[in-house]
């Protein structure tokens, strides 16, 4: 058995059409999309469309990862409040995703997508892909997660284990399970830009697993940003996004953890302060 196993897309079509057509060549039995397929990109309502049109055509399985759950909460809040529900001084903080969520009010249903998915070969030789962990969509399985933590991440243990949500690929063993995190299509963060997904197999040895590279189109990528109207009306933040793509580096956390205090407290709008950051990446 062959099992495709991708993961944060980020609303990046074209790493994702890349995968797409790279899955295809290599014809797997399966393909499992582990979450975040929208936000923190410039076309979400075309990313999930996509997905959901391989969920129908070919049998992709879909689960949600913690950027669906994001985004379904501030389109129910947008529906059931005729102001912005968002709190004025925080309204720059989540304008990247006001965006994204206005975009997909529409297709909020395509949004409420299963925590997990598993496919069985043999007698109870589970593969089971959640988007981060079995503790939550937000708790992440790491290169420097320690061996007891990751024994509590995926209880009841499997035979095999996928998840994404870090962006930051690898394999390990613990046990007698097969652990991958399988990285980011759309928004790598272990600084190579190549798109990464997870190649699995089973065979008479058990369960195997790879991670893939992807080159593709990473201007144009970048351009949609623009094209889209992303980096006009998603507010200063996406510039932080957007630097993140270029570089497969995670920034956007770093920004929040010195600069979200200073903008809130009023010693720094949230235009110098993502000006103050970018100039200190150079």
């Amino acid at each position: 058995m062959k099992v495709a196993v991708i993961a944060d897309i980020h609303a990046n079509l074209i790493a994702l059409q890349a995968v797409a057509a790279d899955i295809e060549h290599w014809n797997p039995d399966k393909v499992i999309v582990a979450g975040d397929i929208v936000n923190r990109g410039p076309r979400p309502a075309e990313c999930l469309q996509f997905v959901k049109e391989k969920e129908r055509s070919t049998g992709w399985l879909l689960l949600g990862g913690n950027h669906e759950d994001f985004v379904l909460k501030l389109i129910r809040e947008l529906q059931n409040s005729r102001q912005n529900p968002i709190e004025p001084r925080h309204y720059d903080f989540y304008r990247p995703i006001y965006w994204t969520a206005k975009k997909l009010i529409r297709a909020a249903d395509s949004l409420k997508l299963p925590f997990a998915q598993s496919l069985f070969v043999d007698t109870g030789n589970e593969l089971r892909v959640v988007h981060a962990s079995m503790r939550g969509n937000r708790d992440g399985i790491y290169p420097e997660t320690t061996d007891s933590t990751l024994r509590d991440q995926i209880q009841p243990a499997p035979a095999a284990f996928c998840v994404g949500h870090t962006h930051r690929p690898l394999i390990r063993r613990i046990d007698e399970t097969l652990v991958a995190n399988v990285g980011s299509v759309g928004l790598p963060f272990d600084g190579d830009t190549r798109a990464a997904y997870g190649r699995v197999t089973w065979n008479r040895n058990g369960w195997h697993a790879e991670i893939r590279r992807v080159t593709y189109d990473l201007r144009q990528a970048e351009r949609d940003f623009s094209q889209t109207g992303f980096l006009a009306e998603g507010g200063p933040l996406v510039q932080v996004m957007l630097s993140e793509l270029r570089s497969a580096r995670s920034l956007l956390y770093v920004w929040t953890k010195h600069y979200e205090t200073p903008v809130l407290s009023g010693h720094l709008t949230m235009e110098q302060a993502v000006a103050d950051y970018l100039i200190s990446l150079v």
